[in-house]
């Protein structure tokens, strides 16, 4: 390129060796002579500065090794688009590789391709120049509702400048752009229904107070931004937060959360239906997942689904009142007591357990008799001593076995069904306790454990063909 054009290489796309950047000055670097161009790599270990050379700076990279001064020569400017998208999507004629047919799934739907494995070859993230001024933008977009900014390096602060050209946006994804929340959105993002931060490691829970009144917000997708606290101090224990008013599902996965005190807060959202809570350090640490699943719905009390899976009434009963159990004795040392009058817990255990003083009303108190199993979530190594009854066959003798708390449906009907000699098929299985006289609770999923819907020692299995 001749260097008038340089004049007008700043914003433009580049690349060399492989390596693809965006030209951010261009001009001369004294004391060498000729015209340089200074580029910001997108992968930041290419570079070798901040755009600052002996003291001046010449441009500003997010990232203090993202620059180089490199000569006009030697980078590639790329094509014109007309080829870019030929190249792109394999328009071109008598490519050895585009008669070959594939077979992929949509939906449940197969489809016939040909050249689809050069398309996802020759795909690559988009970086884009927006608009540095102050320039009238608002409803340039006036009907566009999803917007996707993923790895095009915008930052907050363009956001909020593009934003009056969404007016009726309601999905907005910014994930891998090395977002930083520096303002709260003023007149605009109002009608938004979710926001995609993930892969922004520079999040954090003040940042999140910034945006934390978007009256529609939905959904929230914060994965891999490296969040590990949260806290909302207009909230005490047991109270619902303002922030957040709309917010139904929050995806939190792949972070450094590592203490229960963040599942408490996330009981203070008063929309919160749905959370999705994989591979963090809380999660994955205990050798024990279903414990792990136990203890968030019991202290997120409106949760309806958890990592994908719906929250069942039997699970939440059964999470809720092992959770009563397991800190029972907890409650009692730190001033509980089963008289309302003398229940007064202090502060240190509301502050870890706060839906346990809910849990005791609904349930009513733990008794001394139920606190002598220290370790309820322990059912896998528990054998329950069960009364077996069969309400269709009277003639059938009442049995009593010793069955693993861990045991599914499905392999209590197979030993079922080799001694009463009836298919697995046929058999439909209940159960009723003590403790609810005159309820039958359905054990509906095979799958499950006995532990999944609280069957307890002293219970009775009712079989039913």
């Amino acid at each position: 390129m001749s260097d008038t054009l340089m004049l007008d290489a700043i914003g433009r796309r580049v690349e060399l060796n492989g390596e693809h950047g965006t030209v951010r000055f261009s001009g001369i670097v004294p004391p060498v002579a000729g015209l340089w161009l200074g580029v910001e790599w997108d992968n930041p270990e290419r570079g070798k500065h901040d755009g600052s050379h002996e003291g001046t700076v010449y441009f500003k990279c997010r990232h203090p090794t993202g620059g180089s001064f490199i000569r006009p020569n030697k980078v590639n400017f790329g094509v014109d688009f007309l080829t870019a998208v030929k190249n792109r999507y394999v328009l071109e004629d008598g490519a050895e590789d585009h008669g070959k047919e594939q077979i992929i799934t949509i939906g449940k739907k197969p489809v016939e391709t040909i050249g689809f494995d050069s398309v996802i070859k020759q795909q690559s993230e988009n970086k884009m120049q927006f608009p540095s001024g102050s320039s009238a933008v608002t409803g340039t977009f006036s009907t566009l509702k999803v917007l996707v900014l993923n790895q095009t390096g915008i930052t907050w602060t363009e956001v909020l400048r593009c934003a009056p050209g969404w007016p009726v946006l309601e999905e907005l994804y910014l994930g891998s752009n090395s977002i930083f929340i520096s303002e709260r959105p003023s007149d605009v993002l109002q009608r938004l229904k979710l926001l995609d931060l993930s892969s922004n490691p520079l999040i954090d829970e003040n940042q999140l107070f910034l945006i934390a009144y978007l009256p529609r917000l939905e959904q929230l997708i914060l994965s891999d931004t490296g969040i590990s606290s949260i806290h909302f101090p207009d909230a005490e224990i047991g109270c619902k937060t303002s922030m957040f008013p709309s917010l139904q599902y929050l995806v939190v996965n792949d972070n450094r959360i590592s203490q229960w005190s963040f599942i408490n807060e996330l009981d203070k959202l008063q929309s919160l239906r749905a959370l999705s809570c994989l591979r963090n350090p809380l999660t994955e640490g205990s050798k024990e997942a279903q414990t792990t699943r136990q203890l968030i719905i019991a202290k997120i009390g409106q949760l309806k689904t958890l990592n994908k899976c719906e929250i069942l009434p039997e699970e939440r009963r059964g999470a809720e009142l092992d959770y009563r159990k397991a800190f029972g004795n907890e409650w009692k040392k730190a001033g509980g007591h089963q008289d309302p009058e003398k229940n007064r817990p202090n502060e240190e255990f509301l502050a870890a357990h706060p839906r346990y003083q809910l849990l005791c009303h609904k349930y009513g108190a733990p008794e001394d008799g139920e606190l002598k199993v220290q370790q309820p979530f322990m059912l896998k190594n528990q054998l329950l001593t069960l009364k077996i009854k069969y309400p269709n066959h009277l003639e059938q003798k009442v049995l009593e076995k010793q069955l693993p708390g861990s045991m599914t449906v499905q392999k209590v009907k197979a030993l079922l069904s080799r001694l009463l000699k009836v298919p697995v098929s046929e058999l439909l299985l209940s159960y009723e306790s003590p403790k609810m006289p005159g309820r039958e609770i359905e054990l509906g999923n095979d799958l499950q454990s006995l532990q999944f819907y609280s069957v307890e020692n002293g219970d009775c299995l009712l079989v039913r063909w």
